[in-house]
């Protein structure tokens, strides 16, 4: 929607512009939970800056713009998890959003202004950057460059700037984390820190020329998909390969969970991410057995024997989960993508660049704008996603720096007594899984909710017997409590036991598989532990 440019007439000679937010989609599945919060609060799409407003005045309308965008962007976790006087921010991914509808909005309303709107706008614009600087900063700071040899990864960015490929960002190698990207200057809001060409993109569009796709195309309803790890497999050994360059670049062994040992599995076990990876390896195991030998057989020059090993079909499976993108391409048809230069990119739950799926039709290259400032020196992340950790282990091989909201643990509990509710449809009552997380993330520590989400606690007292209405005296809410609360200890306790505090030594001397699963474990814990503290906590002040 384009930004009304006009100043407006309030009251007395009162100059003011007009800040038109962009309304509600009706397709949005949140649409009637954000309706209510939004009415719950007096929030608008519409709001009048004055131009002789005081820069307090101002900052406090942007304030409210700030949590009307908060709502507009919120997802179902965060629905979930926020409290009925919780204004944000609910996360980080949210409040880059939140704050780049608003700096786009600012943007084209102070191109289009007039001299006397500028000054406010321009006040608006200021504090709007750096309320998106200090997203993040705390976790930037933990990231260490050190020095060491990167030949092959410089070699591939020359390569890419044969090609085509523009980039204000240099490889570096980071304690704990590998290699990622550096800015090699300052970039600001909205700039592209990245600019791939499309002819680089290895998509299933490149798959179509090549001979594994006319070989297989006919044979055995093989997807896509599954076309794509077999030429990647093959690729990686093919020396006059057009993406050389590019495979020279990948890890010999991607060290993510599908390659955890017996070790590693065995100090996961009983957790949900030990299911997740053998599920994950149970199914690989049975797609290599399908396709091999039977393509050895039929199609000996295209898949030797010698290529089409386990360990190299799970090299390739690793390569696409952990590296891969969606992107819409030129065509229109959104496709999983491998991008050469875009994979060096590390990942963080506070990430520079957060919206980066489409093809510019124009200059048929993908670009990579910034949500946030990135200042030279400093590493530039990417969004890898909305992942919990159990996913980032299992398929990427990390657990990210900093608190990651989507980091739950769902429950097993009865929802019938929710679904039987059907006084609204709000959060409390539309939810089918229940869930908790770290009670740290929570701002309400105290009574009613004492860290822990608003809907699981309504589902308990349902469930209990112990639901409050206007008559329900101080007496009997304290006892309700005390039986909700109990009954969280008596899920939680017996978890809590089953992960011990972690042994430092341990994990010092143990494999890099077993140190994963060991922080995994130690998250876990965590999370665990700070839903029983919480409740220990409340019922000795109930």
């Amino acid at each position: 929607m384009a930004a009304a440019a006009e100043t407006e007439k309030l009251g007395a000679d009162r100059e003011t512009v007009a800040v038109h937010l962009p309304p509600l989609s009706e397709v949005d599945p949140l649409l009637q939970d954000k309706k209510r919060i939004l009415e719950s609060r007096n929030l608008s799409f519409l709001f009048h800056v004055p131009i002789s407003c005081s820069a307090d005045d101002t900052l406090k309308l942007l304030d409210q713009m700030i949590q009307a965008t908060r709502v507009i962007h919120m997802d179902e976790l965060e629905l979930y998890f926020a409290g009925d006087d919780d204004v944000g921010p609910f996360s980080a991914r949210n409040e880059l959003e939140s704050l780049n509808l608003l700096f786009k909005i600012v943007n084209k309303l102070l191109v289009a202004s007039n001299a006397d709107a500028k000054e406010v706008l321009q006040m608006l614009q200021n504090d709007i950057v750096e309320r998106l600087r200090s997203v993040g900063k705390a976790d930037d700071a933990h990231m260490v460059s050190q020095t060491q040899n990167h030949d092959a990864e410089d070699s591939l960015l020359k390569w890419g700037e044969h090609h085509g490929v523009k980039s204000k960002l240099r490889i570096a190698f980071f304690q704990g984390a590998g290699r990622g990207m550096l800015a090699s200057e300052s970039i600001g809001v909205g700039d592209t820190a990245l600019e791939i060409p499309e002819s680089l993109i290895i998509s299933e569009e490149l798959l179509c020329q090549s001979e594994v796709f006319r070989a297989l195309k006919d044979f055995n309803n093989i997807t896509s998909e599954t076309m794509l790890l077999l030429w990647s497999m093959r690729e990686r050994y093919n020396l006059s390969s057009k993406f050389k360059a590019y495979f020279e670049t990948l890890p010999a062994n991607f060290n993510t969970g599908l390659s955890f040992g017996i070790d590693a599995l065995a100090a996961l076990e009983g957790t949900l991410l030990f299911d997740e990876i053998m599920q994950s390896k149970q199914h690989l195991h049975q797609q290599y057995d399908d396709l091999f030998p039977s393509l050895c057989t039929n199609f000996p020059e295209i898949f030797r024997k010698d290529i089409c090993t386990w360990d190299n079909f799970l090299w390739a499976c690793e390569l696409w989960y952990s590296n891969s993108m969606m992107v819409v391409l030129s065509s229109g048809k959104l496709s999983t993508c491998l991008v050469p230069v875009a994979g060096l990119l590390n990942h963080s739950v506070s990430p520079h660049i957060l919206n980066y799926g489409r093809v510019d039709e124009a200059i048929k290259s993908l670009k990579f704008p910034l949500s946030r400032p990135c200042d030279a020196g400093e590493q530039c992340f990417l969004s890898y996603g909305k992942h919990p950790g159990s996913h980032l282990v299992t398929f990427y091989g990390f657990l990210p720096r900093g608190d990651n909201p989507y980091d739950v643990i769902p429950l097993d509990l009865d929802t019938s007594a929710d679904e039987e509710d059907g006084t609204s449809q709000s959060v409390s009552t539309s939810q089918t899984t229940h869930m908790v997380r770290g009670t740290w993330l929570s701002r309400s520590g105290g009574f009613p909710t004492y860290g822990l989400p608003q809907p699981l606690l309504s589902h308990l007292r349902a469930a209990l017997g112990c639901d409050l209405d206007e008559s329900t005296t101080e007496t009997d809410i304290k006892e309700n409590d005390r039986v909700v609360l109990e009954t969280l200890l008596s899920i939680f306790n017996p978890m809590l036991e089953e992960l011990p505090e972690p042994d430092d030594s341990a994990w010092e001397c143990a494999s890099w598989d077993v140190k994963l699963a060991l922080d995994y474990k130690d998250l876990q814990r965590r999370i665990i532990s700070s839903i029983v503290t919480s409740c220990t906590s409340a019922l000795e002040n109930v």
